[in-house]
């Protein structure tokens, strides 16, 4: 919803994904609707049916190599791959193929055959919790559309590459197909109803250095071409009209961040190390391979969580030994000595169905999932395993399992770490000997145990998305009860605690993984509670290194004995923000 703040001024609040303030007419773009109607066919037509479809197919994937193409030239390969999973859309068997199933035997036109398919793909993706996956529905949207678009004869997009004048986009979606077409000349900046952090449009966004907003909801809808607005990548707000005094300030906003990255900039080779002489480990949450290039950049000290589950993602089969194994390696060679872990397939009944056949369950974040479904896919599990273990002699390369709930569970994928490690002896293929292994705390049931579990792990690693989830009985995505998602409700304080003492206990190391890692508001309370690492995001990192070489380890300690006896979320949030911005006002000055 619009805020109403003068007579002409009103704010459009969304989530920011590329920094930077722009001020220039806007442009809406439509979104893609496209009439389809059911129509029977004759069996003597079904083959022309048949034949278009394919035909679409065909010139949907020449256009796709083209833009692929230019985005290479001017980007890069890193970001011409994200085109790689779209195109893999085209030659999934499991869309394909059930298309002309639909077309053969209920006999109707190719159109609406692939329309109800896509569909029920676009919702279901659309439904799971990993806001990643999610982010694959508006991927699959895309693809869709263009082939829609072949199929009817029709396309109602404006060129974006042949802008006559500046301007600031407004729409329900951008997809990379189109944001790779942006001419930068023309394009000032864009926002859009939907999208998230993570969506590939706000990373291509980020390269593109072009100020971008997400998640406003219905700001296409709302908005009209021609009026002038004002676009904060920084905070994410739209301001439509914006007056002569919220131009004048926005003016000294956007020198405060040009003073703040140089200030950042600075930082990025310079240990994390509280003014008292902490040292705290600032590493890198991973996706892919190629994504080693954004945690040089962002001065991480490795990469604290390889999320491994992406390899198989836009598959129709599962990734060989061979093919884990060079992902694993590249990143480990590419990042040496900086430390690599690896984090164990966390599949789940909300993920990757159609290629595991996993059957649809009640309630897929309490069940079959992650270590519970690798112990039972032996083959699965110890090719990975194997795969992790042969990218590990260089030494960097550690090992962590997901949603460990159990000692049995613990036990047991160790069994099968080392039954490997046997084999690969027995082949002579060299391994790192001593690699590290540890878990993901992310269930009050591993936290309970936890002077249990670090007899069998040499490191903890807080997951603490799902923590506070399964703690707090709330699913964030849920909009009714996301308000009941508090990361510092005194029941999460105590939990980290707890997890900390069992592993200073034991003397082993304790990192957070989990989004509570990238807040940087929180960074007191986390460093105060003991942790040894912070891992989240690249671009996450600089302010969190920079505020905490301003910090007190002391001043922390104190904070958390006050969280430990408080009953707020409310009052501890407000503590650990007072610190934060009192160490490093300048972090905070630089936002509206």
């Amino acid at each position: 919803m619009a805020e109403q703040v003068s007579a002409s001024e009103r704010i459009l609040r969304g989530i920011p994904v590329s920094p930077g303030v722009c001020q220039g007419r806007i442009l809406v773009l439509d979104k893609t609707r496209f009439r389809v109607e059911k129509r029977l066919v004759p069996d003597a037509e079904i083959s022309g049916e048949l034949n278009r479809f394919q035909q679409a197919l065909v010139k949907t994937r020449e256009q796709m190599q083209e833009t692929q193409r230019q985005l290479l030239q001017n980007l890069g390969a890193n970001h011409a791959g994200i085109f790689d999973a779209h195109l893999l859309v085209l030659e999934d068997p499991s869309v394909i193929d059930e298309v002309v199933r639909r077309i053969q035997e209920e006999k109707v036109n190719a159109e609406y055959a692939f329309g109800q398919v896509t569909e029920r793909y676009i919702e279901a993706l659309a439904r799971v919790e990993d806001e990643y996956l999610r982010e694959r529905a508006s991927d699959l949207r895309d693809v869709s559309g263009r082939i829609m678009g072949q199929l009817l004869g029709v396309s109602d997009q404006v060129n974006l590459a042949q802008l006559s004048e500046p301007c600031i986009l407004i729409a329900h979606d951008l997809s990379p197909t189109r944001t790779a077409q942006l001419d930068r000349k023309n394009v000032l900046g864009f926002a859009t109803d939907i999208g998230s952090r993570t969506s590939h449009t706000a990373i291509m966004a980020q390269s593109l250095r072009i100020p971008a907003v997400v998640g406003l909801k219905d700001a296409s809808e709302q908005l009209a071409s021609g009026e002038f607005a004002l676009l904060d990548g920084f905070n994410g707000r739209v301001v439509i009209n914006p007056t002569a005094s919220t131009l004048a300030e926005y003016g000294q906003l956007v020198q405060k961040q040009v003073s703040l990255a140089e200030k950042l900039r600075g930082t990025l080779a310079q240990e994390a190390i509280t003014l008292d002489r902490r040292r705290i480990v600032i590493s890198a949450n991973i996706e892919r391979a190629e994504d080693v290039d954004s945690v040089r950049s962002s001065g991480a000290e490795g990469v604290g969580l390889f999320r491994t589950e992406y390899l198989f993602l836009n598959r129709d089969h599962l990734p060989t030994e061979a093919e884990q194994y060079q992902a694993y390696r590249q990143v480990a060679e590419a990042l040496r000595p900086d430390p690599v872990v690896i984090r164990t397939l966390d599949l789940g009944a909300d993920k990757l169905l159609p290629l595991l056949g996993m059957p649809a369950e009640m309630n897929p974040a309490l069940g079959w999932r992650a270590i519970r479904y690798c112990l039972q896919h032996e083959e699965i599990f110890r090719t990975q395993l194997r795969a992790i273990l042969r990218a590990s002699p260089g030494g960097n390369v550690k090992l962590m399992y997901p949603m460990i709930s159990g000692l049995d569970e613990l036990i047991q994928a160790n069994a099968f770490l080392e039954q490997c490690k046997a084999e690969l002896r027995k082949e002579g293929v060299p391994f790192d000997p001593r690699l590290e292994v540890g878990i993901m705390v992310e269930t009050p049931a591993a936290v309970a145990i936890s002077d249990l579990l670090s007899r069998h792990a040499q490191f903890f690693s807080l997951g603490t998305n799902d923590l506070i989830q399964y703690t707090l009985a709330v699913d964030r995505v849920n909009e009714k009860i996301a308000h009941l998602y508090e990361p510092t409700h005194p029941a999460i304080i105590r939990l980290i605690h707890q997890t900390v003492q069992a592993a200073r206990a034991r003397g082993i190391w304790v990192s957070v993984c989990g989004e509570l890692a990238g807040e940087v508001e929180l960074t007191p309370l986390l460093l105060g509670l003991g942790v040894d690492e912070l891992s989240a995001a690249p671009p996450a990192l600089p302010p969190l290194k920079f505020l905490l070489r301003r910090l007190q380890f002391a001043e922390a300690q104190e904070l958390v004995q006050f969280a430990l006896k408080s009953e707020s979320a409310a009052e501890i949030l407000s503590r650990s923000v007072a610190l934060a911005r009192r160490a490093a006002p300048s972090l905070f000055e630089a936002k509206k």
